[in-house]
């Protein structure tokens, strides 16, 4: 009796422990590290990792792969998931919606589902204001890439960033980052702000040696953060952390992504997009590096790991103590932190049909399902 029981668990568990394996593979000593650590595109492979340091992850992600198209997102959240949530479950569908409509894919149609995106938002914000007031302050970063006949497309809003493998001289790999962190830090970033409040002498603000948007958020473009852009969705003064210094008369936030297109050249060999809990601990040079001589499996859960450990030096302890820590008490040591890897094989790119599965992976949370990308077949 006891031997058929244990037949039947152990058949029973092969199935899972593939799942797990695909999944989970080699990060049983940290679960709070998750990945993919190697999947099919359109014209090539990925690797994926998320790790989690918030009570409640806020970094929300996901890839959507057919036989014409590849779709990264990496949506990186404050104040809470719900924005980076809303925008996991909602931005692709509406920007599939839109390219059905107009039977492409172009910086307009990404923006129009970027709007979307946000006008669907503000409106949940509006209608749950009253059992949840502070959901007037949660937003979203939001970084996005599409590869689409040969072509590579890169929304930015707020300070995930998108950063190219080249191959230079001598076989040498260059980093080339092709977003520009929409973060009151940047110089750039607060001259913009300058120029468009003219009138606002507070605008950008150095607070405890950090610049920020009316002395508050670091980032000047996001999903959400409604408090920041529309006077009906203002907080409760006596709530310190959200004061205004006089009240809101004009956004001072934006949610128009940066969009850019480029023609994928031979050089280009790899595309890193991740939330800014990466780049803080890795610079653009030695991430590229890394992911250039190191296997293609596993690539985007070495870099979480790298930061990691970066972080765990910088508090001068060590990794195997960090990951110890529990969710919550770990945002003390670092960001949660989002990295998908996306080689480009260029041999795919010409191409007419590439036998890939089509369909949609969501960071951490370990959802697997059909991609609505196979509509884009026949544009």
């Amino acid at each position: 009796m006891f031997s058929w029981l244990t037949r039947i668990a152990t058949a029973c568990w092969r199935p899972v422990q593939r799942y797990a394996h695909m999944y989970k593979d080699e990060n049983v000593d940290d679960p709070l590290l998750w990945s993919k650590d190697i999947g099919r595109h359109s014209v090539g492979e990925y690797s994926f990792a998320v790790a989690q340091a918030n009570e409640s992850i806020e970094d929300h992600s996901q890839v959507e792969t057919g036989r014409a198209a590849t779709f990264v997102g990496v949506y990186d959240g404050h104040g809470g998931p719900d924005a980076s949530q809303f925008v996991s479950d909602h931005l692709f569908l509406h920007l599939i919606r839109i390219a059905r409509e107009t039977g492409t894919i172009s910086e307009d149609v990404i923006k129009n589902a970027f709007s979307a995106t946000e006008d669907g938002f503000l409106a949940h914000v509006r209608r749950m204001r009253q059992v949840k007031p502070l959901i007037a302050a949660v937003g979203s970063c939001c970084l996005l890439g599409i590869i689409w006949r040969g072509a590579l497309y890169i929304a930015n809003l707020g300070d995930s960033r998108a950063v190219m493998g080249c191959v230079g001289r001598s076989n040498h790999i260059v980093a080339e980052q092709l977003t520009l962190d929409h973060n009151a830090s940047v110089e750039e970033v607060r001259q913009e702000l300058r120029s468009l409040h003219p009138d606002d002498s507070h605008i950008v603000v150095l607070k405890h040696g950090v610049w920020r948007v009316k002395g508050i958020i670091q980032v000047s473009r996001s999903i959400g953060d409604a408090y920041l852009k529309r006077p009906e969705f203002a907080i409760d003064p006596s709530v310190p952390r959200f004061r205004l210094p006089e009240p809101l008369t004009r956004p001072v936030l934006s949610a128009e992504p940066s969009v850019i297109r480029r023609v994928l050249r031979p050089h280009d060999k790899f595309l890193i997009l991740a939330s800014d809990g990466l780049w803080e601990h890795l610079s653009n040079q030695e991430a590229v590096e890394i992911v250039h001589s190191h296997p293609r499996v596993g690539i985007a859960r070495r870099l979480a790991r790298m930061a990691l450990q970066e972080a765990a030096r910088k508090r001068e302890m060590r990794y195997v103590d960090l990951r110890r820590v529990e969710k919550g008490i770990r945002r003390f040591f670092h960001d949660d932190i989002t990295v998908i890897v996306v080689f480009i094989d260029h041999e795919h790119l010409v191409q007419s049909s590439v036998d890939v599965p089509e369909i949609s992976v969501r960071g951490f949370v370990d959802a697997t399902g059909p991609s609505e990308f196979s509509v884009l077949d026949g544009m």
